[in-house]
């Protein structure tokens, strides 16, 4: 080959890469990292897991740094969608042991990076960099002094530092200013907020809200200032729950007081993937607010958790929002300046919630329909891991797919930490009939570990069937938790929920029951809900019910319910908003 030709071939390859990125304009969540597995060796067999939790990610000279629990390090991207993960201990010199950061707090202080695992005791370095992406780090104090759990940093406009702490079902969060070149506090910490649950049902502990076992947990600070006003966020009320959620209590001052907004802030109660506490809000290049929370999945373990990203803003009363509905259905990344009041939902909807599954083989009761069902909970196993194990799903008729993503569950797992250098290979094929198969997704030569592949086709493809085909896994049996696949259907919208009614309970206001006539051909509807007919921020999305028991109301407030049906064609009209005492 000349040298004239291979210089062609390269400019092609390259101009190929560069239009392949901008066509990627959409992300799906959970994420898509290579999540590490748990370190810790006490589960069992049974329990060895994939997870992370307890997210930050900082813009830091026009990138994003990812930092999460347990991980040996850390990932940076350019546009929120590819992340490129560093390998780092920030070790902890009392327990070599278990030497990672859990929870860990970043803060950018004026050029510089600084990142502090949460730690009970005061020999916890604060580690700097002013070149994170090269992995260019260095003491900035060997033994913080105070340390803290849970920690989060903020720097104000004036230069002004402070540190946010506390995970606890029994004392508050706490805040203290820190002089920013010793890391010393300046004065005592003091109380910032203690959860209400009396008051705010969705903070009351349990799956159902019902407070049984223990006291809800208050933890995961972080402090977001917009338009003069400070905005401390918390998660609660505990980890493994469907109704895990990030708060917010608003203040004039970085240390409060601070009054406490009605409605949680993230909070994802239903879908495929529930929960969204524990986070932190961030802005893009264009000024954009996310905010990046916490996933529950806790089947093998309390602590098996994702990550989930989630856009957010300040509206015209400064009141903070974080906009969940269709929260792990496509969504567009930004491309410029965006008003998060309106959904960044790109209107490709499942195509295939419960429809006929076909597999190559089945491991025990991990049964093909878990792979439909629309619960990150439950999953499908191969008996094995061979090349070609296979799992095909019937989206009923012809419709138009956009875009697939592919969850792996963890199914006798060996990996115990990061494993480096691990991948997952596979190929998607799809038909018309079934019968003839066109190659659709071409992953045979990956190289990286993707346990929430998301695939956005280049152009739709006109299909019924989808077939995924493995060809390697990096440990474990081939099991799939979410086979998932969107677009649009050829049929009608479903039409508008009619009779729906909400009785507040009177015993106990925090709790209401919502009922409404179900809808033929829909197989989900999404439930809005706040304290103000133009503030429905939280949305529960609902499949395959026409019920719901709603715990999370503040019982000295009246609420405003409305609700919309889903199907694989679009979304129905939403419903004359309802006020209720």
């Amino acid at each position: 080959m000349n040298i004239k030709f291979t210089i062609i071939l390269i400019v092609v390859y390259c101009f190929a890469e560069v239009l392949q990125a901008q066509e990627l304009k959409t992300y799906c969540n959970p994420v898509n990292i290579d999540y590490g597995y748990t370190p810790i060796p006490n589960f069992g067999e049974w329990g060895k897991h994939r997870a992370t939790a307890d997210p930050v990610i900082v813009n830091y000279k026009g990138d994003f740094y990812l930092f999460s629990t347990n991980q040996w390090g850390y990932w940076w991207s350019k546009d929120m969608l590819k992340w490129n993960f560093i390998s780092k201990k920030f070790l902890r010199p009392w327990n070599e042991g278990y030497d990672e950061l859990c929870a860990p707090a970043v803060g950018i202080v004026g050029d510089t990076m600084i990142v502090f695992g949460s730690t009970y005791t005061n020999n916890f370095t604060i580690w700097m960099s002013t070149n994170p992406k090269e992995n260019q780090w260095k003491p900035l104090v060997d033994s913080f002094a105070i340390g803290g759990w849970d920690p989060a940093f903020f720097t104000d406009n004036d230069g002004r530092f402070y540190m946010y702490n506390g995970s606890s079902n029994r004392y508050p969060v706490y805040g203290v200013e820190l002089n920013r070149k010793t890391m010393q506090p300046m004065g005592n910490r003091g109380e910032m907020y203690l959860l209400e649950p009396w008051r705010y049902g969705w903070q009351r502990f349990g799956e159902y809200m019902d407070d049984t076992f223990l006291d809800p947990f208050i933890e995961g600070s972080w402090m977001t200032k917009n338009n003069g006003k400070y905005y401390l966020q918390y998660g609660a009320p505990g980890t493994e729950f469907s109704g895990y959620a990030d708060g917010v209590v608003v203040g004039t001052s970085p240390l409060g007081p601070f009054t406490p907004q009605s409605m949680p802030l993230s909070y994802k109660a239903g879908g495929f993937a529930h929960g969204a506490g524990h986070g932190s809000t961030f802005q893009d290049n264009w000024n954009n607010y996310w905010h990046v929370s916490t996933i529950a999945i806790s089947v093998k373990n309390n602590f098996e958790r994702r990550i989930g990203i989630w856009p957010t803003g300040f509206d015209k009363d400064d009141v903070m929002y974080c906009n969940t509905a269709f929260g792990d259905y496509p969504t567009y990344l930004p491309t410029g300046k965006e008003d998060h009041l309106q959904s960044q939902f790109t209107g490709w909807m499942l195509l295939n919630y419960q429809k006929p599954v076909l597999v190559s083989s089945t491991y025990g009761s991990y049964y093909a329909n878990y792979a439909v069902d629309e619960s990150i909970k439950t999953y499908w196993s191969a008996a094995s891991a061979n090349e070609n194990e296979w799992i095909q799903t019937d989206l009923g008729d012809i419709s138009m797919v956009r875009a697939i993503q592919v969850n792996y569950a963890d199914q006798d797992v060996e990996f115990l930490g990061k494993s480096l250098g691990v991948f997952h290979q596979y190929k998607i094929f799809e038909s018309k009939d079934g019968k003839k198969w066109n190659l659709l997704v071409d992953k045979s030569a990956n190289k990286t570990d993707v346990p929430h592949d998301y695939i956005e086709l280049p152009s739709p493809v006109e299909t019924r069937f989808i077939k995924l085909v493995n060809i390697h896994m990096p440990t474990g049996k081939f099991a799939i938790s979410g086979l998932r696949v969107f677009g649009n259907g050829k049929g009608e919208k479903p039409s508008a929920v009619e009779q729906f009614i909400i009785l507040r309970t009177e015993k106990d206001k925090r709790s209401a029951w919502l009922k409404w006539k179900p809808i033929d051909k829909a197989y989900a509807y999404n439930i809005y809900m706040g304290t103000e007919p133009d503030k429905l921020y939280n949305c529960i999305m609902v499949y395959n019910a026409n019920e719901y028991w709603l715990k999370t109301m503040d019982k000295e407030k009246p609420y405003y319910f409305a609700i919309e049906a889903i199907n694989e064609n679009g979304v129905g009209l939403i419903s004359k908003t309802i006020k209720v005492d």
